[in-house]
């Protein structure tokens, strides 16, 4: 007699329902929620973007350079995020900048700017400017006459006559190619240890004989590379100013300070328009970009 097969008893389970699409824009979010988070990190305590709006650090850096600061050299503060969101206590994984060192930091007058000025003094040091001759610790820093600094007049720096001009009568000349240029007197400090930086001295101004100035625990001393034009350590924050004086940086406390310069990624001279982008290569300064610090 044949056997009968045997059958479950139970009944074979459903089918799952048919799962629901996926929605692209949930999708496209999240991605870019992700992508922001991945920058965020990345800008606050790897590499950062700047750009340099004045000329205050002339001559090594031009208006309208763009540079990348590193975030790790000198540890992490509420300033190394963006806006200065406090959700880092104090200063961690801390190490002091080196006197020559090119810092971009929060600055004067509400911490609500970016900063770039070389690092001078460090905390006890003792400064002064004397005829133009920086003293640090008593010593004069080398001061070596070098070839002028000559600088095309172009509209990021515009001349004498434009509205925002940069280059004053004085300095103006028109070169062999009959394009106008500007011309500063170009010296070569070398700091204690061998580092060595030009700086801009065109004109006695107030700035080149001061008082002496002790760096107080836990800030530094900063000062722009274009003696003459830059509002530095030389001159006291605005709150510590008194009335009708030149205001500036003051000293700069460590934990302001969010990262190193290292190296320029683009440079423009301004004459390019976003509407026609073949220009964005003719304003582009190929030969300053790559270079370092």
């Amino acid at each position: 007699m044949a056997e009968t097969p045997l059958t479950d008893s139970k009944k074979a389970p459903a089918s799952k329902a048919a799962a629901k699409p996926k929605s692209e824009t949930r999708e496209t979010l999240t991605f870019l929620l992700k992508l922001a988070v991945i920058v965020l990190i990345f800008r606050s305590f790897i590499f950062s973007p700047f750009s340099i709006p004045s000329e205050s650090m002339l001559p090594r850096l031009l208006i309208g350079d763009y540079l990348f600061i590193s975030k790790w050299n000198y540890g992490y503060s509420r300033w190394s995020l963006p806006l200065g969101v406090p959700l880092i206590p104090g200063r961690i994984l801390a190490r002091d900048p080196a006197r020559g060192d090119v810092v971009v930091f929060r600055g004067p007058p509400g911490d609500d700017v970016d900063v770039i000025k070389r690092v001078i003094g460090l905390p006890g040091d003792t400064l002064q400017m004397r005829a133009g001759q920086l003293i640090l610790n008593g010593s004069a820093i080398p001061k070596e006459r070098v070839a002028d600094f000559i600088l095309p007049i172009s509209p990021n720096y515009p001349a004498v006559g434009d509205v925002n001009a940069k280059c004053d009568t004085a300095h103006l000349e028109t070169g062999a190619d009959g394009k106008q240029v500007c011309r500063y007197k170009r010296f070569r400090e070398t700091l204690p240890g061998g580092r060595s930086y030009d700086v801009l001295d065109a004109a006695d101004t107030g700035a080149d004989d001061t008082g002496v100035y002790t760096v107080p625990a836990g800030s530094v001393f900063v000062m722009g590379d274009n003696r003459d034009n830059s509002a530095d350590s030389r001159f006291p924050a605005p709150a510590d100013a008194m009335p009708g004086e030149a205001v500036g940086m003051g000293y700069v406390p460590m934990d302001h300070i969010q990262g190193k310069a290292v190296v320029g990624f683009f440079s423009t001279d301004g004459s390019a328009s976003w509407l026609l982008p073949w220009t964005w290569f003719s304003a582009a300064r190929w030969s300053r970009i790559g270079e370092g610090f």
